[in-house]
């Protein structure tokens, strides 16, 4: 095998539910890309080859994402290190995300690439960490991390939002997910998309996102609606109102394809098959 080239083996289906096999792969495939690509050599040492663990790589990558002047990197590692350690919940959903970046994104050439540069990854796992802060009543400290997400990483998630596992933020630049917002498994959402409140009103005001959906760029989504399981929300679209399961809605503002009354059903789960155009049946309606 030349260097640099890496070829992923073929585990048994059950083993990829693994977070030993991942860092397996995610090692090889280090060690492949240091031998083919001696500038980076010293990088990928620091940042995975030199870690034991997924969640030390991981805590290590995070804390100097994010440092800054004041808020040192020692800190940082430390926080993320305890919280990936200890709670196998969050290292249960990390796996599932790269997971998803893999397998949805063919940009997306391995798992050490997704951990080390897919910013909407790491924003993901640093919110899992705020999250966990924020249930723990550690607020100014869950969000003094929202803040450094936001600016690293251009991803502003409020630290009480709830997240699934198995999450795809695609490209990740300007999504912004509210207070109350809740995101259910599988699900993938794109660049630029909206998931918020509807002016200032207080309390449970922000949408509630159903397993296996898939949001188009800069989509919007206003207000406590639910987007049901598996529905596929088309790009630019604004949704004001729900959106029944494994229906698509698109435009502005946002229509059922289909009708309203007997919309269309789609049988895929979108946030994984990455469809975003099945549903337009003539491609001629669409030219200009």
């Amino acid at each position: 095998m030349p260097a640099g080239e890496y070829r992923q083996s073929s585990p048994e289906p059950d083993s990829f539910e693994e977070e030993g096999w991942v860092w397996g792969q995610i090692k090889a495939e280090a060690r492949c890309d240091a031998e083919g690509e001696p500038a980076l050599a010293s990088y990928l040492y620091s940042t995975i080859l030199s870690h034991s663990s997924l969640e030390g790589s991981l805590s290590f990558h995070l804390g100097n994402k994010l440092c800054s002047s004041t808020l040192l990197s020692t800190l940082l590692y430390d926080l993320f290190l305890n919280s990936f350690s200890t709670d196998t919940n969050i290292r249960s959903a990390t796996v599932a995300d790269l997971r998803a970046a893999r397998y949805r994104d063919p940009a997306c050439v391995s798992f050490s690439h997704c951990l080390l540069n897919y910013k909407g990854f790491l924003a993901c796992q640093a919110h899992r960490v705020a999250h966990k802060l924020w249930t723990q009543s550690r607020r100014p400290l869950a969000l003094a991390l929202q803040s450094r997400i936001s600016d690293v990483f251009a991803v502003d998630i409020h630290p009480a939002a709830k997240i699934g596992k198995g999450i795809l933020f695609d490209h990740a630049t300007g999504v912004v997910v509210g207070e109350t917002a809740v995101i259910g498994n599988n699900v993938s959402i794109l660049h630029h998309v909206t998931l918020g409140g509807t002016g200032k009103v207080g309390g449970d005001r922000h949408p509630k996102i159903g397993d296996g959906v898939l949001i188009g760029a800069g989509a919007t989504i206003l207000g406590n609606i639910k987007i049901g399981e598996g529905a596929k929300i088309g790009a630019g679209s604004v949704v004001l109102i729900d959106v029944p399961p494994r229906t698509t809605a698109v435009g502005n503002p946002a229509r059922l394809v289909g009708g309203k009354e007997q919309p269309t059903k789609h049988e895929d789960v979108p946030g994984e098959s990455m469809d975003h155009t099945s549903f337009i049946s003539e491609w001629s309606d669409y030219i200009i």
